[in-house]
């Protein structure tokens, strides 16, 4: 972390100093060109077939002296933030080590499924941001066959996103429609969060008649969600006067349309039985968050030539990657007194453990 602050600390005096001398340099250089623009008006006005008198040669030399010196200030300002850059790139080096090839295991990512497991994350990857042109070529190059209903979820979810960020919530409502009896067995309530935006939209807009008549699709939430309802009513007060000036001001707030892209993307992930995550912004972050650690490991044990554990294909420590990336149940085994989880417990560890205990 001290790494990390000096870095900052660095960066943040050389672009304070940057951002000095790019404003000293331009209202220099642009003081020699209104004054050389100035010294070529008054030349233009003199009589054609005259020489330049002595006052108008003087003023040429003075400002040509002038020109001069402003570019030397100007380079001398150059240099000395280019001396900045390099003092910043050599504390980067300083607090960062950046030869990391000693913790990679041969042959770990080389094997043929290996190898497939990584291009196909790439792929979906891409799919999910919604490069959907590169991850077809990418998919044709490296020879990864996805069936093509797989595909086609994808670019269908990727132009419901879009939409909800144009604020376009009739493509997303269309789709939760379709998908109404999957999406009540997960409980969700998307379509109540879309069709609330789209009456607010009737509302915000001043069309009375309209988002009266919209107002009996709330009928079939009113079991679970009355009490909001209630509140969206109310907001018919205000309709001709404008929900800017109300109490209501925060139903036109943007993040219900980023939720409700939120919601829609975790719904919809979870009917393609899809993580919310793509596998390679995960196995990303928790390389990053493991890196520090694995290089302090490494170097302790370099220092005790200790360097066998490193040829196996699994980390030799725990890397705590937070709550929020643990996919599986963790308990503590009663005979073993070690903490393990569901998947990692052998058909034959309790009978096992069982036999050897006293």
């Amino acid at each position: 972390m001290e790494s990390c602050l000096s870095v900052e600390r660095e960066h943040e005096k050389v672009a304070n100093k940057l951002d000095v001398v790019r404003g000293s340099s331009l209202s220099r250089l642009q003081a020699v060109i209104d004054q050389v623009e100035s010294l070529k008006e008054r030349i233009r006005q003199a009589p054609g077939d005259s020489f330049l008198s002595t006052s108008e040669y003087d003023a040429v030399k003075d400002l040509a002296r002038e020109a001069r010196d402003v570019v030397a200030v100007v380079s001398n300002d150059h240099k000395d933030i280019h001396a900045s850059i390099s003092k910043l790139g050599r504390t980067i080096d300083k607090s960062f080590q950046t030869e990391i090839s000693g913790l990679c295991t041969d042959g770990v990512m080389f094997g043929e499924h290996s190898l497939l497991q990584l291009r196909t994350a790439i792929v979906e990857h891409l799919f999910r941001e919604g490069k959907m042109e590169v991850g077809q070529a990418l998919l044709h190059e490296a020879g990864i066959s996805l069936p093509l209903e797989h595909i086609e979820k994808f670019a269908d979810v990727n132009r419901i996103l879009e939409a909800l960020g144009r604020k376009e919530v009739e493509p997303a409502l269309e789709w939760s429609i379709v998908h109404r009896c999957e999406l009540a067995k997960q409980d969700s309530f998307l379509e109540f969060k879309l069709r609330k935006l789209k009456f607010i939209g009737l509302v915000s807009g001043g069309h009375t008649a309209e988002a009266l008549a919209y107002a009996k699709v709330f009928g079939q939430f009113a079991p679970h969600y009355l009490t909001e309802i209630k509140h969206l009513m109310g907001s018919f007060l205000y309709c001709h006067k404008g929900l800017e000036n109300s109490p209501y001001v925060h139903l036109l707030d943007p993040i219900h349309w980023t939720e409700a892209a939120d919601l829609f993307a975790q719904n919809a992930c979870k009917l393609m039985g899809l993580p919310l995550e793509s596998s390679l912004a995960v196995s990303l972050l928790a390389g990053c968050v493991a890196l520090p650690q694995l290089l302090q490991l490494k170097f302790m044990m370099a220092q005790k030539q200790i360097s066998e554990i490193w040829s196996r294909d699994e980390l030799p420590c725990e890397v705590n990657l937070g709550w929020e990336r643990r996919y599986h149940s963790v308990f503590t085994c009663p005979i073993l007194r070690q903490q393990t989880s569901g998947n990692t417990v052998g058909p034959g560890t309790w009978v096992e453990s069982y036999a050897s205990s006293p």
